[in-house]
């Protein structure tokens, strides 16, 4: 089973930017589509942004335009550009895969593995 380790997560000003990695034991390119996630206290996980295993990219209306996720095939990295960050960005970051031949939908009972999280804090 895939492993994933999330990491660049930290505390910065509204308008600053992040960018979040998550670090996969294998390849996820053509293999696994990868999603990230994000927790508030008190909520459930919502969705971000994803990646395809075929490659497409999709986005929540909330943060369309300011972030953007991306693949790094050498490294097994999806990353996710944080831009333009607000307060309401705040919260513990997550990247989630399912298997090639599964939907990569936007809810997270469809992904089968999870990293440990990032916090990402944005003061105002």
């Amino acid at each position: 089973q895939v492993q994933l380790v999330e990491s660049g997560g930290g505390l910065v000003q509204a308008g600053g930017s992040l960018r979040l990695s998550c670090v996969a034991s294998e390849r996820t390119t053509r293999t696994f589509s990868v999603s990230w996630f994000r927790r508030t206290p008190g909520k459930d996980r919502d969705f971000v942004a994803g990646v395809t295993w075929t490659g497409l990219t999709f986005y929540a209306d909330a943060v369309k335009g300011r972030f953007t996720v991306s693949e790094d095939i050498a490294s097994n990295t999806v990353a996710l550009q944080m831009n333009s960050l607000k307060p309401e960005d705040t919260a513990v970051y997550y990247c989630a895969a399912t298997p090639r031949g599964r939907s990569a939908t936007r809810w997270p009972e469809d992904y089968d593995t999870w990293g440990q999280g990032t916090q990402v804090t944005v003061s105002s």
